[in-house]
């Protein structure tokens, strides 16, 4: 349940078409058989600080962050019950995507039909026939390989059925959006594959120079598409976040332009990663006919801690799953579920797992929210103390729930090397430097394992995407033909010096773009914004 006031909105949700749920804490009414598929309520989603109205799905989907500075969450989480866990057990990866989306999509805004056909058209590009597939390890580690679509990291999963999504709602109001997005790695390429080409979406992506491998930035920078403007930006990761939220601060400016994210504030991509956490359930779970039903442990590795936040949702939905937030040495996350403690320690580390590099993960909003009991005065009041002073001590109940809900640890690079190493040695398998950080946890954490709890590590990339962490790990890349060819390739960006007003650069820009594409009838070529082969 969801606390004094989300006890209002929690509902079971029922089998049968058409009926309307129960409130909490009713005894719950039997599936009599079918796949979930009722809408209890009106499906709405509201901010986390209580200070704009509620949208639908369409709404969420199209903002980034709330009008108030909040984030987009559902007003209600539907709970799952025996039987239901039960039926979703035989589901492939991409069913049980569309049966989370079933519930979290009205089907006034998105026919089934048409929302099932919108999710195997994302899925259609990715390698594995399975699209998500579990590698199991010696020593009880299961690896959930989440990265097997175009750029190699999990980010696919959910980007590629928010971008299909957008394209669904855009080709029905004949509508032109600008987003705009900040990278610390993989959200970039990710991004821009979902909506490159599309012609009425423009994408502008921020990442930090130097501080992505050269194959992430190539996987950007390489995208020579009229929709698709790259920036190299002179600051980490956190830094470039700052003039994104004030761009979308400025609420004129946004709602003018269009303006929308596709980073993890955005609620879909939350939405779309709830399902890791119930296939990774089903496939490690020993038995689901035991009395209670056995808690798998899923290790998440953890940057801005939107993947963390869908698991939580997941255990809301009554997945018996115990959570396990995996950091390198940008701790902020650790300490928080440790200490209670959520405050900046000075720089952002660059380390290994370069795409958690990350000291401010927005996500966490999202987390205390949930765990307060939707207390949206709560989360504005604590959010608000962050803003100013960057420190913030967690109050003793709301540091009490989150520690029952989450785990943490924290990997240094050393420990990152020698889980990789070990892998390597025991099963000849290569970790990128995201994944061996969960795989630490197991290795620190076998007496656990062997207890009888079966855990699962989630893989967010490919280890192609690392060769310098498994050269310096002592072995030897395994380099598929798409990113050897990136080297070869025309590049193009816009590179923002330190001392530039980046906000004022980026709304130069958008505001070009827009005016052309309010132009378009005219047949002028988009505005020349960026240079061909190098940086402009």
């Amino acid at each position: 349940m969801v606390g004094k006031d989300g006890r209002k909105k929690e509902r079971n949700i029922l089998a049968k078409e058409g009926r309307q749920a129960s409130p909490l804490p009713r005894k719950k009414r039997k599936d009599p058989g079918g796949l979930l598929s009722a809408h209890p309520a009106p499906m709405e989603y509201i901010s986390t600080r209580g200070g704009t109205g509620a949208v639908d799905f369409e709404g969420a989907l199209f903002s980034g962050y709330a009008p108030d500075g909040g984030l987009f969450m559902p007003s209600c989480i539907p709970l799952l019950d025996r039987a239901t866990l039960q039926q979703w057990s035989r589901l492939s990866y991409p069913e049980l995507v569309k049966e989370i989306c079933y519930l979290f999509v009205k089907p006034e805004l998105i026919p089934r039909s048409t929302l099932s056909d919108l999710i195997d058209r994302a899925f259609s590009k990715f390698r594995h026939k399975d699209v998500v597939h579990l590698s199991r390890l010696k020593g009880g580690l299961n690896v959930l390989e989440l990265w097997h679509g175009v750029t190699y990291a999990f980010k696919d999963l959910s980007l590629s059925c928010t971008g299909q999504f957008l394209q669904y709602f855009l080709e029905k109001k004949q509508k032109h959006i600008t987003v705009l997005v900040g990278t610390s790695g993989d959200t970039g390429s990710s991004a821009i594959e979902s909506v490159r080409g599309q012609k009425n979406v423009d994408i502008f992506v921020l990442l930090p120079k130097g501080l992505c491998t050269q194959i992430q930035e190539l996987q950007m920078t390489t995208v020579i598409e009229d929709n698709v403007h790259v920036f190299v930006v002179h600051g980490n990761s956190d830094e470039i976040d700052e003039p994104i939220k004030e761009l979308f601060a400025d609420v004129d400016f946004a709602r003018r332009n269009n303006l929308m994210s596709l980073n993890s504030v955005n609620w879909s991509r939350i939405m779309v990663q709830i399902a890791h956490y119930f296939y990774a359930y089903f496939q490690c779970a020993s038995t689901l006919d035991s009395t209670p039903l056995p808690v798998v442990e899923i290790v998440v590795p953890t940057g801005g801690g939107g993947n963390v936040t869908a698991g939580c949702i997941a255990q809301k939905m009554g997945l018996p799953i115990q959570l396990v937030a995996a950091v390198n040495s940008n701790d902020i996350i650790h300490r928080t579920v440790k200490d209670g403690d959520f405050s900046l320690s000075g720089c952002v580390k660059a380390t290994l797992a370069s795409a958690m590099d990350i000291q401010e993960p927005y996500n966490v909003e999202r987390i205390l929210w949930l765990l307060s009991g939707s207390d949206s005065h709560l989360t504005k009041t604590l959010m608000e103390q962050f803003t100013v002073s960057k420190s913030l001590k967690l109050p003793e109940g709301l540091h009490r729930k989150v520690s029952e809900t989450l785990r943490s640890c924290s990997a240094s690079d050393e420990d990152i090397v020698q889980a990789m190493q070990r892998c390597w040695e025991e099963n000849h398998y290569l970790l990128c430097p995201h994944s061996a950080v969960a795989a630490h946890y197991h290795y620190s954490h076998l007496d656990s394992c062997a207890s009888g709890t079966p855990r699962c590590c989630l893989a967010p990339a490919s280890a192609a995407k690392f060769q310098d962490a498994v050269l310096r790990a002592g072995l030897v890349p395994e380099i598929p033909p798409e990113i050897t060819a990136l080297k070869a390739m025309e590049t193009r960006s816009t590179v923002l010096q330190r001392g530039e007003d980046w906000a004022q650069v980026l709304r130069d820009h958008i505001t070009a773009v827009e005016q052309w594409w309010g132009k378009r009838g005219a047949g002028l070529p988009p505005p020349g914004l960026q240079g061909v082969n190098g940086q402009a």
